[in-house]
């Protein structure tokens, strides 16, 4: 099972695909742009004014992206998709040459037999994410509607999500997956910090002047197959 949100930044998909991931115990593809980044030891200064750099920088993102869910067999959640293509479209000049590939329409077609999420941007959750350029408003709505143009040019059917709210996004999710079979996983417990309140031992008669450690009582061990 394939499942994706795609979208452009400042629509919160990374959370949404963590809590997809943990919920129905699926490996979870992260976004592949920032280790490309590190990997050509660049940064988003040297992108914004180097043309042949930055459209060799989206060609690694996008052969990563599809790398990666190869490697994964066909059962993840991923928080990006064909995304890169509409960056490429925005920042570089190479965006005929990657999309006119046939490597990019049968990658097309491979996405379009998963489930996927269209998340739409909101301004309440845009911030500058270290990677891209042109981390504005109006930039975030042209990469929208880029990505919603290549859904419909490619025919891939999708549900959008515009609500900020968390709990409509997990319900429209799970409402989603519960239709297509998606079953969840066994749930595990999470980890949370547990405060144990002190065993209050009664102080034994003094014999000596009183001390801080024993006034008016002594903290005692909390028992022992009690995690604190």
């Amino acid at each position: 099972m394939r499942i994706y949100f795609v979208g452009s930044h400042a629509t919160g998909k990374t959370t949404l695909c963590r809590y997809v991931s943990r919920r129905y115990g699926l490996p979870m593809i992260s976004e592949v742009a920032r280790a490309v980044l590190a990997e050509m030891e660049t940064g988003l200064d040297a992108l914004r004014t180097d043309m042949d750099l930055v459209a060799e920088y989206q060609e690694r993102v996008f052969a990563r992206q599809v790398m990666v869910e190869k490697m994964h067999e066909g059962r993840f959640v991923s928080d990006r998709a064909f995304d890169n293509l509409a960056y490429v479209a925005e920042h570089t000049t190479n965006a005929a040459t990657m999309m006119n590939d046939q490597r990019f329409h049968d990658y097309m077609k491979w996405v379009s037999e998963g489930i996927v999420f269209f998340l739409r941007p909101h301004q309440s959750l845009l911030k500058d994410d270290g990677v891209r350029a042109g981390v504005s408003w109006d930039s975030v709505l042209r990469i929208d509607g880029m990505v919603k143009l290549m859904l419909e040019q490619h025919r891939i059917s999708y549900l959008p999500i515009e609500s900020v709210s968390m709990q409509e996004r997990v319900r429209a999710v799970e409402f989603v997956l519960a239709r297509c079979g998606v079953m969840d996983a066994a749930p595990k417990p999470r980890p949370r910090a547990t405060t144990i309140p002190p065993t209050l031992v009664p102080a034994q008669p003094l014999a000596s002047a009183p001390k801080l450690d024993n006034w008016p009582y002594k903290l005692g061990d909390a028992p022992a197959d009690v995690e604190a």
